[in-house]
This record gives structure tokens, C-alpha cells and sequence, in this order.
């Protein structure tokens, strides 16, 4: 089953809330070797509303394909895409906002957390969800 816009948004929200925080924990408190803080979680969330916003479009995308389906070739192409537009909005151009100087923000330690939080989701929403949500796919990707 094709995931629907709504069963789109609480996937990505309930895999950022629980597998996202999870994984940005070490992060936060600096026990993998990066600058401590909470930036990792501003981020985060910034990675989650404008998710919200971007999977209106890949909804419109999805259903302009001739099987209605969303490969995973498609999701890291989206996952790519987020980071650079909230990198781009944290670190370059300074428009979100977030807890400390944007020259301050470690670009290395962004991507290493970026794509840690993505391959952990992508993970869970490839396996987990299909465990502990059997009747996931065949909702659209609705969990409530």
C-alpha cells in the first residue's frame, strides 16, 4: 500500500519523536565526540515541520507516477534534499534559528548527526514499524 499524506505525516513524526530523539541523545550531551547542546534537537525539529510541508509535494509527485509507489531511491533523494534546505537555513543563511551563533555550528558534526537520524529512520520505518505496526502498510502508513 501506498502511503496517503496523512499516513506520511505520522510516520515521519512518530519515527522523529522516538528514533530521532533517541539517536540525537549522545549528540546532545557530547558522548560521541561532538560539541554538547541541544542544537541537535532544534534541528531536529526543523528536519520534522518542513518534512511536514515537503511531503505535501512528494504526495503530488507520488501520485503523478504511473504505480502511485515511492521507492527508496526516492527517499534518500528526499532525505538529500531536506538536509541540504535546513543546512542551508541553519548554517549558511542564517534564517532558522537555533541556540547558538550559526559560525559557531559544527558543519561536520550536522552531517554526521543528519545522516546517523536518517539511516536510523529509514531503518525503523523499513523494519520496525512493519513489526510493531503489521496492519501499517495496508493503512497508508496510518498507525492511529
Amino acid at each position: 500500500m501506498t502511503p496517503t499524506l496523512f499516513g506520511r505525516w505520522q510516520t515521519r513524526l512518530l519515527l522523529l519523536v522516538t528514533v530521532g530523539v533517541l539517536v540525537s541523545i549522545p549528540f546532545a550531551l557530547g558522548l560521541v565526540g561532538s560539541p554538547p547542546g541541544s542544537v541537535y534537537f532544534w534541528i531536529l525539529g526543523y528536519v520534522a515541520i518542513f518534512g511536514i510541508a515537503w511531503d505535501v509535494v512528494y504526495d503530488r509527485l507520488q501520485k503523478n507516477r504511473w504505480d502511485r509507489d515511492w521507492p527508496a531511491i526516492y527517499q534518500l533523494l528526499a532525505g538529500i534534499w531536506e538536509f541540504i534546505f535546513v543546512v542551508c537555513g541553519v548554517k549558511i543563511f542564517g534564517f532558522l534559528p537555533i541556540p547558538l551563533p550559526k559560525e559557531e555550528l559544527p558543519t561536520f558534526w550536522v552531517i554526521v548527526h543528519y545522516s546517523i537520524v536518517w539511516l536510523a529512520v529509514f531503518a525503523a520505518s523499513q523494519s520496525l514499524m512493519r513489526i510493531l505496526f503489521p496492519k501499517w502498510r495496508f493503512r497508508g502508513g496510518q498507525w492511529l
